[in-house]
């Protein structure tokens, strides 16, 4: 029997709400009503989200098809829908958007339930945004969660059609079949801009370069989605060449996204170089950032508690 869902709010407002692997960070502005009636809408929301996803959870770490049942639940649909797109060209499960279609969840409970003039909701670094006219948020991009520096940032105005952000790559909560230290996403929604990601990220690639060493995902955690596929464990140092063609293989991909309206920008990012597709507010930069910049520049990491890293992905916790 697993602990129930946990909440707390921190010294300067923000919310946390974590349930087995499933860590949100979550930040609302306007009236301080409203606010407060926004956190109490996520807050009852959460209760139950991991429990409806476990549900089905057979069918979520299923392949993807053009003829593949859709899942019931609403972050199951969200899921779904999110990585449906890619199903024909790509081998990508439903869990490959769950962190994203999680964050939008409950950022939706929260705005349905109040007047706010912007909030995000931060799953594990896959962020859901809401924004009203004049309003906006300074997003900075790190390459590992374990030692956070920006290798970039993005200014994500409320005029514009971006709500979600993810990112991908090896060293994160997920297994990477690529070799990029991170990839992230500009999209309409936070499940969008998750299931991209994951895609753009095992695109960035040196297939049977013998200083990336592989293993099966089974290997390394029976429940995983990804099966008996090679996943990435370690890179080895690559020449300058090396890198712009991984970085290559990868821009192509997202680029080919971008054209079809599926994403709105990416910056992709491999031993120290970096690739940007898409829009100019999406800017490559030297800087010493956190995760998620809001105004005062604090750091929407999970705290000390809560696991930024953990395994959101194959949801080890349903039982």
């Amino acid at each position: 029997m697993r602990e129930p869902p946990r909440h707390r709010r921190f010294s300067d407002g923000r919310l946390h709400l974590q349930d087995g692997p499933i860590d949100l960070i979550i930040e609302a502005f306007g009236e301080r009503g409203e606010v407060e009636r926004a956190y109490e809408g996520a807050r009852e929301r959460f209760h139950g989200v991991l429990d409806e996803l476990c549900a089905e959870l057979a069918l979520l770490r299923s392949p993807a098809s053009p003829g593949s049942s859709r899942p019931s639940g609403p972050v199951a649909r969200r899921m779904y829908d999110a990585v449906a797109p890619f199903s024909r060209r790509a081998f990508i499960t439903p869990m490959a958007a769950v962190a994203g279609a999680v964050a939008q969840e409950i950022l939706g409970a929260m705005t349905n339930d109040a007047r706010l003039d912007r909030a995000y909701v931060n799953n594990g670094g896959d962020i859901a945004l809401h924004l009203t006219p004049g309003m906006s948020f300074r997003i900075a991009m790190i390459d590992r969660p374990d030692r956070p520096g920006a290798f970039g940032r993005a200014e994500i105005d409320a005029d514009g059609p971006v709500r979600g952000v993810a990112t991908s790559g090896r060293h994160g909560r997920s297994f990477s079949l690529g070799i990029a230290d991170a990839v992230t996403v500009l999209a309409a929604s936070a499940a969008q801009a998750d299931a991209a990601a994951t895609l753009i990220a095992n695109a960035v690639d040196l297939p049977g370069h013998r200083a990336i060493r592989r293993a099966p995902a089974s290997d390394l955690d029976p429940q995983s989605d990804l099966g008996e596929r090679l996943v990435t464990r370690h890179v080895g140092p690559l020449s300058p060449g090396e890198i712009d063609a991984a970085l290559a293989r990868g821009w192509r991909e997202a680029e080919r996204m971008r054209r079809a309206g599926y994403i709105g920008a990416a910056a992709l990012h491999l031993q120290g170089e970096t690739r940007i597709c898409g829009a100019p507010s999406l800017g490559a930069r030297p800087s010493r950032a956190p995760v998620l910049s809001v105004d005062g520049g604090r750091d929407a990491r999970a705290p000390n508690g809560g696991d930024a890293r953990a395994p959101m992905r194959n949801l080890h916790a349903c039982h």
